[in-house]
């Protein structure tokens, strides 16, 4: 149903953007390398005959219109910025694979009733900012003029970066879609996990999405000299960090769908022979059920307060993200499943331990995720894998889910 090999060529094209000496693709928000992806799969979104645009906050949109141009919108896409080090396949696949299908459809001279556009969402991964889905929060009309304060490691703010590359902080909101005007948001996405692989299916059915929960803890005690002073009488915040992380992790595996992970820490100062006198580390929190993830997070809260207290520390929780769990709209989700059909895949229902773009849609529009087969279910490294036919299979999927869900009827 799709060119395989053409989409393949697309997303090994777009890994040489940004590829690193070191192994992986650091592409990140706002950045010479994003700049030059969009480029290119701009270029590739007009040979597909879409009409391109950048939208306020730079999300990338190619249009094929529809016969009732006036129709709500049925969306698909993904995003093309990277993690540190990442793989050639998490966001690009879902961008190409809906380019690949709209390309498909115009040469095979089908009109969908309702407009179709792919969304390339600008700074997904929240690599370079520590915040992420911007892109998506600013066509859905969550995303603030404060939150673009937020700054990467070299003191460059979000508004300062969007200035760099041409783009008008204040007007973010002319980027928000009213309600209404979309229909849908469907995107192709790899697994990042193991299920697939091991029943032996290139397709998956996304029934929800586990909401993740980012905090940043400050355990803060008192610096002092490491050779000079007695065990006993130290404040080390490093000694009080591990035992909070330590309890993270017993709180999460408490539960059965639970997940924290602590993916950052740094120490002050930071000598050899100096006692750590200030701790700063992230808590990524998730679950599918709300209820459940506040719980946890409340238990570990005052079990690190508790911990504090008993080493003379002090600590401060700081909110960065905090995203709900998502439910796939059952519209969606049954076309998904009549077009594996159509094109006779086999395939189950997944539920998503990762959070996407769709998140922040899902007050705007029906959303839904089709998921493709991961290679060991690797993602975020630089042997992240799916194989050709995996990829076209999905891009398959999406071609006939879109049709249906662009249909007026």
């Amino acid at each position: 149903m799709v060119n395989q090999e053409r989409l393949w060529r697309r997303i090994m094209a777009l890994g040489e953007i940004g590829k690193q000496a070191s192994g992986g693709i650091t592409r990140l928000a706002f950045t010479p390398e994003e700049r030059a992806a969009k480029d290119l799969v701009s270029k590739w979104m007009q040979e597909a005959g879409l009409d391109v645009r950048e939208d306020a906050v730079g999300n990338l949109i190619g249009r094929k219109e529809g016969g009732y141009p006036e129709a709500a919108v049925v969306l698909a896409g993904s995003h093309i910025d990277s993690v540190f080090h990442g793989g050639n396949f998490d966001g690009p696949l879902g961008v190409l694979a809906a380019v690949e299908a709209l390309q498909c459809m115009g040469e095979a001279g089908i009109q969908p009733d309702r407009p179709i556009e792919v969304v390339a969402f600008t700074d997904e991964e929240g690599a370079r900012f520590r915040f992420g889905m911007t892109g998506s929060r600013g066509l859905a009309g969550k995303l603030r003029i404060a939150d673009l304060e937020a700054q990467d490691d070299a003191g460059v703010s979000i508004a300062e970066a969007m200035r760099a590359c041409g783009l008008h902080p204040e007007r973010i909101g002319e980027a928000a879609r009213p309600k209404g005007s979309v229909h849908a948001y469907v995107e192709v996405h790899i697994e990042q996990g193991k299920v697939l692989e091991q029943t032996g299916l290139q397709v998956g059915v996304v029934t929800g999405l586990a909401g993740p929960l980012w905090l940043k803890f400050t355990v803060t005690g008192k610096a002092g000299h490491a050779g000079t002073t007695p065990m006993a009488l130290r404040n080390d915040a490093l000694s009080g960090a591990a035992e909070i992380i330590l309890e993270i992790e017993q709180a999460a595996a408490r539960e059965t769908r639970t997940v924290g992970t602590v993916g950052q820490l740094t120490v002050y100062p930071g000598g050899v022979n100096i006692i750590p006198g200030r701790v700063e580390f992230t808590l990524d929190l998730r679950d599918v059920d709300v209820s459940t993830r506040r719980a946890v997070a409340d238990e570990i809260c005052r079990n690190a307060e508790q911990i504090c207290a008993n080493r003379g520390l002090t600590q401060s929780v700081e909110t960065l993200q905090d995203i709900a769990p998502l439910a796939c709209a059952k519209q969606i989700q049954d076309a998904i499943y009549d077009a594996c059909e159509t094109v006779g895949i086999k395939t189950m229902p997944l539920v998503s331990g990762a959070g996407h773009d769709c998140m922040q849609l899902q007050d705007l529009c029906p959303v839904g995720m089709i998921f493709v087969r991961s290679k060991d279910g690797i993602s975020h490294h630089p042997d992240e894998w799916s194989a050709p036919e995996d990829c076209a299979a999905g891009a398959s999927v999406l071609y006939h889910t879109l049709l249906k869900l662009a249909h007026l009827g």
